[in-house]
């Protein structure tokens, strides 16, 4: 009996070894080598990456670009722009002209800036009178800038008279600081 079992032991392992063989075979497929192996396409980058590295470099070229001087508050132009009159006078003292000049060539260096003049007075005359006083400074200050090349079109001179006191106390210094032509900037 033994001889028999083990016909049918070997019988069993071939017919398994033929089962797991066939299967392997069943599993392959003949590829044909000839062909060309498919090729998937990707889509074009989208363009909105390439668009915006122009967008990025303006941007930092914005924040690295020194911002005018107007604009910078550490720069003279920006901390002095009062220029002062004596007592019921309209000609600019001496002391200040050189400030005249600093913006007046500031002005002309940056022909699409343009300021107002606020001329103003102390509170000592009729409103009527500063009015007209401050005016009176506003354009001596515009007359000043014109010799430095100024164009028309980059100022306005405007009066406050008295209504924007720099001090609001009593004497001779609060007056003093009333005394004045102001050159108002952009914000921009």
């Amino acid at each position: 009996m033994t001889l028999s079992g083990g016909f049918r032991m070997k019988s069993l392992k071939s017919v398994l070894l033929l089962t797991a063989a066939s299967a392997l075979f069943a599993g392959c497929t003949n590829v044909p080598l000839n062909e060309p192996a498919p090729v998937t396409t990707l889509a074009p980058a989208a363009p909105a990456v390439a668009d915006a590295a122009p967008a990025v470099i303006s941007t930092v070229q914005q924040a690295v670009a020194p911002k005018p001087a107007h604009l910078d508050p550490t720069s003279r132009i920006s901390l002095e722009r009062s220029i002062y009159f004596e007592y019921d006078q309209f000609t600019i003292r001496s002391a200040d002209t050189g400030l005249v000049e600093l913006h007046g060539k500031y002005l002309v260096a940056n022909p699409n800036v343009s300021i107002k003049i606020e001329g103003n007075a102390d509170e000592r005359g009729s409103k009527e009178y500063n009015l007209a006083l401050g005016q009176k400074r506003a354009e001596a200050v515009l007359r000043a800038l014109k010799t430095f090349g100024v164009k028309d079109s980059q100022a306005e001179p405007v009066s406050f008279g008295e209504e924007k006191p720099k001090s609001t106390g009593q004497g001779e210094a609060a007056w003093a600081q009333n005394r004045r032509a102001d050159l108002v900037y952009p914000a921009k």
